[in-house]
């Protein structure tokens, strides 16, 4: 009981507003628009933060939180859809206090940024976000680039006010693949499998204005933005800012096991080993090559797909296909029988040219490949080699 009464005291002192982000409702403006920006969480989809807004009646108590990053990961058929980019996300509206709560559980801070509107401007970007909260017109086609929980209120805020936003000006050469890896950095499994899948448009640079579809960069740049309105006043974006929850620690889950890389070059070192092994005593393996191969052909199944598919963009074109690619699966029985047999197999051979120009022009791709596909390649590279070694001696 009395660790409830503490918890309960030390939740009421966390939704106290900081006296930085205190607003004055004298002049009839008692309206308070905020932006609120949420730390990252462990799940993939949670890896780059939320943008929401939070809108303030000071005279009526009315405290709610727009938020655009709602979705049913249950319905049917959400993973095949996330990938064809035909999700489906939409506009909530909740109450401030179970939306902070849910946040300070799950361990993820939260920021606040009051901007600095006029009260028209405010009573606009209400009436907008209400519009867009109508059960016709709330749910909207996710992209995570383009369209997503962070771009909404950006775009929302920049048709309220009466003039324009004037953001920081770029300095650096950023493209979506090096933003992806910055915010996944810490979750190598997931960073690998995003970086499989995007294609070459993900690494052409992007302006500083397509970078805020992370919420921690729309974040950086509001508070250095200036509003220059219709009659060339200016004045900056954000009134107040700072830390509004500070969130419960949470455990930091267990990121134990091996890395992809390791796992990468422990599998070149057991593929070189059976492969040396299997040339000097004249075996072909091939149930190294089932395994390898289907593995490719599999992976390429799904790059291929998400390339003549998927309605992002950026997963195309791939040049991974290079080297994952459908035909591993649909010529494995051949590759078998030809191993099995000990013959030549003109497949693996053309297979083995490919992967040597991939590996020699490895730079000279207009797209970043993660650097575990190198011994992956070199792997399916040996076994491709192997064969034409093992049907020469066999001669």
């Amino acid at each position: 009981m009395l660790l409830s009464l503490f918890l309960l005291s030390v939740w009421g002192m966390l939704l106290r507003p900081a006296p930085a982000l205190a607003a004055d409702a004298a002049g009839g403006d008692s309206l308070r628009v905020s932006l609120l920006t949420c730390a990252a969480g462990e799940e993939i989809y949670s890896l780059f933060g939320h943008t929401a807004i939070r809108c303030e009646n000071l005279a009526t108590g009315e405290d709610v939180v727009y938020n655009y990053g709602v979705f049913d990961f249950s319905s049917s058929g959400f993973v095949l859809r996330f990938a064809l980019g035909e999700t489906d996300y939409r506009l909530d509206k909740e109450p401030a206090g179970p939306f902070f709560r849910a946040y300070y559980f799950n361990g993820r801070d939260i920021w606040q940024q009051e901007l600095n509107l006029t009260a028209e401007e405010k009573r606009r970007l209400v009436a907008l976000l209400e519009e867009n909260y109508r059960p016709e017109n709330r749910i909207y086609r996710y992209n995570f680039f383009y369209d997503n929980c962070s771009t909404r209120p950006r775009d929302k805020v920049e048709e309220a006010v009466d003039g324009r936003l004037v953001y920081p000006a770029d300095t650096v050469t950023v493209t979506y693949r090096d933003l992806t890896d910055r915010y996944s950095e810490g979750h190598p499994w997931s960073r690998l499998g995003m970086s499989l899948c995007l294609g070459s448009e993900a690494d052409k640079p992007v302006s500083r204005r397509a970078m805020q579809f992370v919420p921690f960069l729309l974040q950086a740049d509001f508070s250095q933005t200036t509003l220059v309105d219709s009659v060339g006043r200016t004045r900056p974006l954000v009134a107040h800012e700072g830390l509004l929850l500070k969130a419960l620690q949470a455990t930091a889950p267990d990121e134990g096991g091996l890395a992809p890389m390791t796992c990468a070059w422990l599998l070149f070192g057991a593929t070189l080993a059976l492969t040396v092994c299997g040339i000097r005593r004249r075996k072909a393996w091939w149930g190294v090559d089932v395994v390898l191969f289907a593995a490719a052909g599999l992976a390429g199944c799904v790059l291929a797909f998400l390339a003549c598919f998927s309605q992002h963009p950026c997963m195309s074109p791939n040049y991974l296909l290079f080297v994952f690619h459908p035909l591993h699966l649909l010529c494995l029985p051949w590759l078998v029988r030809a191993a099995r047999r000990g013959q030549f197999s003109r497949y693996l051979m053309l297979n083995l040219a490919v992967l040597t120009l991939f590996m020699v022009f490895w730079g000279a791709f207009p797209q970043k490949f993660p650097p575990e596909v190198l011994p992956l390649a070199l792997c399916l590279w040996m076994r491709s080699l192997s064969n034409g070694i093992l049907a020469r001696k066999k001669r």
